[in-house]
């Protein structure tokens, strides 16, 4: 990586603390950068994005975390030289952001289970795919649902969510799509809303999410919206990309369309 930057007149920060990726995209946007590259996860890509977004400048993604659900999205994965080689090939595209009670994301933000995972899983100190199956194995008999209300498009519909998703793009990250069908340049945010979860839907729920197939499900609630208020009974945790908040009882998701500026592959690979 440090010989590629030197090659290319770029210069490398790294981080040291959470929050420091935000801290170090504004002192590049102060200084004039044009381009800065997130490397890592969803949650590096979220803290630098986050600055960017709205801004002139392009932002470049290495992903290397445990998810890389945007990098996944957009066709940037696999190894990292490859990453690096469309930082090079690569053009320029503006794609739409969401907002979650006011907290930015790109990929994927959530209520319910999915919440609760991630506030599970941030606090373990070595992360990736078999540890987040463990997590969540370990939750599952001791979550309970709670029934909700989602307005959006002057319409409402009441609902009991096992875990409730908004995506920007189509999926959390290694191909388990939660929102198939979503795109991150139609300015449009999806919802899928997943009933409770026992021993006779769970691995059918499973099989249909890796398969990109939720949306096939009568059982599985999904909508398209610029925006979702959903309404549940009491405050609790808010994931954005993976990164958990405490969110009111209310929490609105919307989408900016068109608001940041990305190195992607030239030929976009969306599902």
């Amino acid at each position: 990586m440090r010989t590629f930057a030197a090659a290319h007149d770029a210069r490398v920060s790294l981080t040291a603390r959470p929050r420091h990726a935000t801290e170090l995209a504004v002192r590049a946007l102060d200084e004039g950068v044009a381009l800065i590259v997130a490397v890592g996860g969803d949650g590096t890509l979220n803290e630098i994005a986050a600055v960017v977004t709205g801004t002139p400048a392009t932002l470049g993604l290495i992903p290397c975390g445990s998810g890389n659900g945007l990098g996944r999205h957009l066709g940037i994965h696999g190894t990292v030289a490859r990453a690096l080689s469309i930082l090079l090939s690569g053009q320029p595209r503006l794609i739409d952001t969401g907002l979650a009670d006011g907290h930015p994301f790109f990929t994927v933000a959530g209520l319910g289970f999915e919440a609760e995972i991630a506030a599970r899983f941030n606090r373990l100190p070595r992360r990736g795919f078999f540890r987040y199956l463990t997590t969540s194995a370990s939750a599952f008999h001791r979550y309970t649902p709670q029934s909700c209300r989602i307005e959006y498009d002057g319409k409402r519909t009441d609902f009991l969510p096992f875990t409730l998703a908004v995506g920007n793009s189509d999926q959390y990250g290694n191909g388990a799509y939660i929102t198939p069908g979503a795109r991150v340049d139609d300015s449009l945010l999806d919802l899928t809303a997943i009933p409770p979860v026992g021993l006779l839907n769970a691995v059918p729920l499973l099989a249909r999410l890796f398969r990109g197939t939720l949306t096939c499900s009568s059982a599985v609630l999904n909508l398209r919206a610029s925006r979702f208020v959903i309404e549940r009974p009491a405050p609790g945790p808010l994931h954005t990309d993976g990164e958990l908040h405490s969110a009111p009882a209310r929490v609105e998701f919307e989408i900016r369309p068109a608001s940041l500026r990305l190195i992607a592959p030239v030929v976009l690979k969306v599902r």
